[in-house]
């Protein structure tokens, strides 16, 4: 059949663009036909946009569907494995139908909030869990703590036993947002003063863990207020996204870090079968006892409008994790 997707027109050089994007018919068949309902979003994907791509995947092309996961129904199949009606998820991209093999797909409970699966727990919760072993009394502070992966990661902490996780974010509104509605014990406007100052006030005593999704002011503010032995888990380096492939993922400066006793501990988002599994059975116990929120924005739209609430991701329009409900 004949179906609409998103195409890359040239490689992003700098600040995206909606002139980045093209609206394209193409031809879909296989053993699995499925409508697309829900297209999830997420900041990395821009670096996949990019000719000089730092992450270890193939960068998108000219020409090409850009996007990573979707959810949708499947609409007919060949197949035993799924029936018309099966809600499945597959990295399909940002398109109205896909298809292909049946074992391309996972089948999905209805039961449970689609944008749930295409969220960014498991990234959150390696980085929290495995990479920076939160433990019972460690002092926690998220930078990006809004958004899809510093929301989670976050409360993460707070279940995992830390004595007070503390988050930055863009506004007033979203700091107070992970207080009053995620539980961070703290939160605070990283435009209001520099971040070492509110870390000072705000962990007296110094932090044990720093969940970085940001870098730049963020990164040297943790590093000054860190106790030794702190570990630092790098997830991302958001606040310089736009520059060149040296500039948008800068090197930490480890001379300084192994000077106040800190351990770096950078980690990929490529995540084993056992990790997804973790994720999923430690939110659900959470989520069932009360204990977690998952957050999210869902955006009601057509196909033509995932660029823009892409771009609108990038610009820190919306909380948490972030997909788009097609219309």
């Amino acid at each position: 059949m004949i179906t609409r997707e998103i195409q890359l027109t040239a490689h992003v050089t700098g600040a995206p663009a909606l002139g980045h994007f093209t609206v394209a018919e193409t031809e879909v068949d296989g053993e699995v036909l499925v409508r697309t309902e829900r297209i999830g979003l997420a900041a990395t994907y821009l670096e996949l946009m990019r000719a000089d791509c730092t992450i270890p995947v193939p960068p998108w092309q000219p020409g090409q569907r850009v996007g990573v996961t979707a959810i949708g129904t499947v609409i007919r199949s060949d197949s035993p494995e799924l029936q018309a009606g099966d809600l499945v998820q597959g990295m399909t991209g940002w398109s109205e139908h896909s298809a292909g093999p049946a074992g391309s797909y996972v089948k999905l409970d209805r039961e449970l909030d689609p944008g749930y699966h295409l969220g960014q727990g498991p990234t959150a919760f390696y980085g929290m869990a495995d990479v920076a072993a939160v433990g019972e009394g460690d002092v926690v502070f998220v930078s990006g703590a809004a958004g899809g992966v510093g929301s989670l990661a976050g409360q993460i902490a707070k279940n995992l036993g830390a004595a007070r996780v503390i988050g930055s974010a863009g506004s007033r509104a979203k700091a107070d947002y992970l207080v009053n509605e995620l539980g961070f014990d703290a939160a605070f406007d990283y435009h209001d003063r520099p971040v070492a100052d509110r870390l000072r006030e705000l962990a007296p005593d110094g932090i044990s863990v720093f969940f970085d999704v940001v870098g730049g002011e963020q990164y040297e503010g943790a590093l000054e207020v860190a106790r030794p032995g702190a570990r630092f888990a790098l997830c991302g380096s958001l606040s310089s996204q736009l520059g060149g492939a040296a500039q948008r993922f800068p090197q930490p400066d480890r001379a300084a870090a192994e000077a106040r006793g800190v351990e770096l501990l950078p980690f990929s988002c490529h995540h084993t079968p056992d990790q997804v599994a973790a994720w999923r059975e430690h939110f659900g116990t959470w989520l069932a006892q009360g204990r977690f929120v998952f957050p999210q924005t869902v955006v009601e739209g057509g196909i033509e409008d995932v660029p823009q609430a892409f771009l609108s991701l990038l610009q820190g329009a919306y909380r948490g994790n972030v997909s788009v409900r097609l219309s």
